[in-house]
């Protein structure tokens, strides 16, 4: 498939990291929606809300930023969703006693109540999907974090 007009560096399409790592997300993150589903929980508002009980476990304050930085979710966006969960009476939001400009975000009972159980279906599903990679999950994870910690 070689000629002055085709401009991809690879022969094949298995050979281009950047289109393997966008077919398995898109796979991943369907069946993700689907073991979210019975949640009627998206899968940011999934990722902030078991962030939140994460570094709560953790003893950390939690704020909208420090969600943000986390999750790798963009501030903007993470307000939003933040203020849907709230909506949905699965956590609160208050102002920082010292940071006027910052957020605190707690889990309300029946937060707490579904995040432990959505976690434990998209922990099974993960489970299933990755163990496929057998004993090479910790250098796989390393290789993901390797990506993660880029500056570019």
């Amino acid at each position: 498939m070689k000629s002055k007009d085709n401009p991809f560096s690879v022969a094949k399409a298995e050979d281009s990291s950047g289109f393997l790592l966008w077919q398995v997300t898109n796979l991943w993150q369907r069946e993700i929606r689907k073991a979210l589903e019975p949640f009627d929980l998206t899968h940011s508002q999934f990722v902030l809300l078991a962030s939140t009980y994460w570094l709560t476990l953790n003893n950390l304050e939690v704020t909208q930023i420090l969600l943000s930085s986390h999750t790798k979710i963009d501030p903007m966006t993470t307000s939003t969703v933040l203020r849907t969960l709230q909506s949905k009476g699965l956590l609160q939001r208050q102002e920082h006693l010292t940071d006027t400009r910052a957020k605190t975000v707690t889990l309300t009972d029946q937060g707490k109540k579904l995040v432990k159980q959505a976690v434990k279906a998209v922990e099974a599903f993960d489970k299933t999907f990755f163990d496929a990679l057998g004993a090479k999950v910790p250098q796989f994870n390393e290789q993901l974090l390797t990506l993660l910690n880029q500056k570019f």
